[in-house]
């Protein structure tokens, strides 16, 4: 069962993070900190790559394109134990962003906005095993930010920015029936850049955006139901509310939220061998069917995502597929109709233990 245990929740990390960040606000990876309960040395590099499909229209004719762009998804996680009670590890990847292009929107169409947003997270995480059930575990984390976001004749440009959090947690386990129960909450971040704005010539100093990446809860449980078959549940909730995009704060909003968000998923693993174990996870954000921001024409997601992990020695390589379904919306301020949306990622990973 422990190789079960490791090789599902690799697949369920894994694909978490090739999932398309808009469901649940400008969020990624979902503060993803599994290695950390990995078993002794462990290194681990992620790669993933998702590809949106959404877009709108606007009377049933003018249409939007498809106005997501394609982006990678890169992460690197190093565990370690000090001692016998005392793991240390360290995770970078990249937590937020958003890629807008409404280039290929029909003449006509309202919106022509073309924008980034990007990051990189440094998680440090220290976890201590009180005794064979109980451990906690608490870290630091720091996010780097910045973007560029071109509508009309202004290109606003938001400089790096890096803001600072924590993190702290605890869980409970039973080695003998692959059981886990994982608390973790995680800090707001506060992020300041400084905007300016170029138009022809000119040069417009905006002053700075401040918002915050906002703090969230979560609660992960896996445990063995039946020979080489593990069970995986897990819920967040978002605290996106407290998120407000506003350029240089001159009231010009570009990005907020009227709902936190709740993400659920459901998943089970088996292994077939004892070098091969699959999984399959759906995960689900209910929509709030409220008018949806421009840049950000979805509500609400269910997805699906599979996959598998094949161990050769100390190496594994886990490798899936993600599919999600957005839900409907309609935009705010040009009532177009965004419905039908989807998208499709993959995601591949390489493990090693020491």
């Amino acid at each position: 069962m422990t190789h079960l245990h490791k090789s599902a929740a690799a697949v369920a990390a894994l694909l978490a993070g090739a999932a398309p960040a808009f469901a649940g606000g400008l969020d990624r990876t979902g503060i993803d900190i599994s290695p950390i309960f990995e078993s002794g040395g462990y290194a681990e590099l992620s790669y993933g790559l998702v590809m949106p499909d959404v877009s709108g229209q606007i009377g049933g004719v003018l249409s939007s394109g498809n106005m997501l762009q394609d982006y990678s998804q890169y992460s690197f996680a190093l565990k370690t134990d000090i001692g016998t009670n005392l793991s240390f590890g360290i995770i970078i990847d990249t937590p937020y962003g958003a890629g807008i292009d409404y280039s290929d929107a029909d003449p006509g169409y309202p919106v022509d906005a073309v924008g980034t947003i990007s990051s990189v997270g440094v998680t440090a995480l220290g976890r201590y095993r009180l005794n064979e059930n109980f451990a906690v575990h608490a870290g630091a984390r720091m996010v780097t930010a910045d973007g560029t976001l071109t509508m009309g004749a202004v290109t606003t440009d938001f400089a790096p920015a890096s803001g600072t959090g924590y993190l702290v947690g605890a869980s409970y386990e039973i080695p003998d029936i692959a059981l886990r129960a994982a608390l973790t909450y995680a800090s707001a971040i506060s992020m300041s850049h400084e905007t300016t704005g170029i138009a022809g010539a000119g040069v417009i100093n905006f002053g700075p955006t401040e918002y915050e990446f906002p703090q969230s809860v979560s609660l992960d449980v896996q445990t063995g139901i039946a020979a080489n078959t593990l069970l995986m549940a897990g819920v967040r909730w978002s605290d996106w509310t407290e998120t407000d995009i506003d350029i240089g704060q001159t009231g010009t909003d570009l990005i907020d939220y009227s709902n936190d968000v709740y993400t659920y998923s459901l998943g089970v693993g088996y292994r077939f061998s004892e070098a091969f174990a699959a999984s399959a996870t759906v995960r689900y954000e209910a929509s709030n069917e409220l008018p949806a921001s421009n840049l950000d024409p979805t509500d609400g997601r269910i997805g699906l995502s599979v996959g598998g992990t094949y161990t050769v020695g100390n190496a594994e390589i886990t490798a899936g597929v993600n599919y999600t379904r957005f839900g409907d919306t309609t935009a705010e301020f040009t009532n177009a109709d965004f419905s039908g949306n989807h998208s499709l990622a993959y995601g591949l990973s390489l493990g090693f233990r020491f």
